[in-house]
């Protein structure tokens, strides 16, 4: 996935899984998950940063399940824990308008993920 320059000066952020084949194009790369990915060498990923602390907590990461039907609330949820990361949200946003910015995650799912909450936050910023 290639992250794309917004010429109004907007946040330019992407999400990707981890797994998948990373873009090889000038992009800040930041690992937006809490826990390490399973099966993913550290020295084989060209991270630029890895933001823990803008991940879900565990509690909710826990609650939330992956589930579906779980999946507003837990966007609620999660919006409000990001709330509390202002500032850490505030310099990643920063960051994307400077430079093409790709979250990485380790979810299977593509479309139920707290990346995808967190691009939303970002680019609404």
């Amino acid at each position: 996935m290639e992250a794309r320059r917004d010429p109004d000066g907007a946040p330019d952020v992407e999400i990707q899984r981890i797994y998948d084949e990373l873009p090889r194009a000038a992009v800040f790369r930041v690992l937006v998950d809490r826990l390490w990915p399973r099966d993913v060498k550290k020295e084989n990923v060209a991270l630029d940063a890895w933001a823990r602390d803008l991940a879900p907590s565990m509690e909710l990461r826990k609650w939330f399940a992956h589930d579906r039907q779980r999946w507003p609330e837990f966007r609620e949820r999660y919006r409000a824990e990001l709330r509390e990361r202002a500032t850490d949200l505030e310099a990643l946003r920063q960051r994307a308008r400077q430079q093409p910015v790709i979250l990485l995650y380790a979810a299977k799912d593509k479309q139920f993920n707290h990346a995808v909450v967190l691009r939303e936050v970002i680019r609404d910023g």
